[in-house]
């Protein structure tokens, strides 16, 4: 198979592992620990907590996806191996989960905020969309350190 294709492959895989990773963490600390919200924040708990459940339930799906999709293309050869493309991808993927769910969720839709209850929600969900971003552009500094190493090695 193409290494190109191999490459794309894992790069696929592991973003969509960070996409399930940070969507889990965020599930975890905001939602559960810290509770500082719910997917859908709203006066009655039952319709907080469902809401809470199915994103618990799609993060986890994809975490399983991308888990089947590395193993049905190692079956086939059809994935690269490379830690740097692994680790830089997963975390433009978790990167990318923060961003999108914070333009999203936060500011488009407003289901939620960050912290909610804080006079100050705004802030928080800035800060939010700028650890998106800066966990984008670190992702991608990672993997462009990976292309310009293979460079130099040819």
């Amino acid at each position: 198979m193409n290494t190109n294709t191999n490459t794309k492959n894992l790069f696929i895989s592991a973003f969509i592992l960070g996409l399930g990773f940070m969507g889990s963490l965020d599930g975890i600390v905001f939602h559960q620990f810290l509770q500082w919200h719910h997917v859908i924040d709203h006066q009655n708990h039952r319709i907080e907590l469902f809401s809470d459940g199915v994103f618990n339930l799609v993060v986890t799906l994809l975490l399983v996806f991308a888990c089947i999709k590395i193993f049905r293309d190692a079956l086939h050869n059809r994935i690269g191996f490379s830690w740097r493309i692994f680790i830089g991808s997963i975390i433009v993927g978790a990167g990318s989960f923060n961003l999108f769910e914070g333009l999203i969720d936060h500011q488009i839709l407003g289901l939620h905020h960050v912290r909610s209850n804080s006079p100050n929600w705004f802030i928080y969900d800035i800060g939010y969309l700028i650890s998106g971003v800066l966990l984008i552009i670190i992702g991608t500094i990672y993997l462009n350190l990976k292309m310009q190493f293979r460079q130099r090695e040819r």
